[in-house]
């Protein structure tokens, strides 16, 4: 039986708790520097375990760990919730120390996932742009949406944030809720602005986003998370350097590159542009699909905040 002291040094971090724990900035340096080590085998970070659950429903097991920390984000998909009047997602992060095995702190699983999934499309813009984004144009009205808002007014609170819904209505609905969280927000029709930044996050089985490529427009796709979705069509991709976060775990769940009949030779990680740097007269696209040595980045994030306090 372990002893009751160590019971009771875990951090049982709730949603709100989580989120106050993740700086957007902070988010951002930490995953730009697990990218680094993941690449140099330092984070092992293996693929995505799912199982069946229930009815129609799937539970996820991501691992990771590296010599300080481990992590462990079990989480469950239950699109059923949706007619309960439940969340969708369920989920859990469990931290431990590498050296001892202990478990350190329980993080909210949905919380650290909408987070540093904003922070990778963060890191992703001061990589590849050459200047701060002043205008960015965000398909979907989901809770991925607003944890781009909420991160976008983080670290760019002047740039205008245009939104894209499956109608008007919706992506004006979306703006009025979120107004709160950044102020420079606006609904678009069909028309495409002329914007620095484009992020694709549905859950599109067909492209939302297929103009011709352009130097200068940073196209990055996030929901696409299956082989049978798609977001960004083949003219986007056919002009670009098509970079991934994990260009491993795009090859199997990365819908949108594998309908594109992208060269995989020629899909470069986050880690190499941020040692190598990249070509910016060239039109490029990062796809963002997501790994657990995100989510062991968000937890040392959280870590050190809670010794801070």
């Amino acid at each position: 039986m372990p002893e009751p002291s160590r019971q009771a040094s875990v951090a049982l971090c709730n949603q709100a708790q989580t989120a106050a724990l993740l700086d957007f900035k902070g988010l951002v340096e930490a995953i730009a520097q697990a990218a680094r080590e993941m690449e140099e085998g330092a984070i092992a970070s293996p693929e995505r375990r799912v199982v069946p659950l229930g009815n129609g429903g799937v539970m996820l097991s991501m691992p990771a760990t590296a010599s300080d920390i481990g992590i462990h984000k079990l989480v469950n998909v239950q699109p059923a919730n949706i007619q309960r009047q439940l969340p969708t997602i369920n989920g859990i992060v469990t931290v431990c120390d590498a050296a001892t095995g202990s478990i350190i702190c329980l993080l909210d699983g949905p919380e650290v996932t909408g987070r540093r999934t904003a922070a990778v499309t963060l890191l992703a813009i001061r990589t590849f742009l050459e200047q701060p984004p002043e205008q960015l144009l965000l398909f979907g009205t989901g809770v991925q949406s607003r944890y781009h808002v909420q991160a976008i007014n983080a670290v760019y609170p002047d740039a205008r944030v245009f939104v894209r819904g499956r109608d008007l209505c919706g992506a004006t609905d979306f703006c009025e809720r979120h107004r709160e969280l950044h102020p420079h927000l606006e609904p678009v029709a069909a028309v495409v602005p002329n914007v620095d930044v484009v992020v694709t996050l549905t859950t599109s089985t067909e492209p939302v986003y297929d103009e011709l490529a352009k130097p200068g427009r940073l196209v990055i796709g996030v929901g696409a998370f299956k082989p049978d979705m798609a977001e960004i069509g083949r003219v986007t991709l056919g002009d670009s350097l098509i970079y991934a976060d994990e260009p491993e775990g795009a090859r199997h769940e990365a819908g949108d590159l594998l309908r594109g009949g992208v060269a995989w030779a020629q899909v470069k990680s986050l880690a190499h542009v941020l040692k190598e740097g990249v070509d910016r007269s060239r039109p490029i696209v990062f796809k963002s699909v997501g790994t657990a040595a995100w989510d062991l980045a968000a937890a040392r994030v959280a870590l050190a905040a809670l010794s801070a306090n």
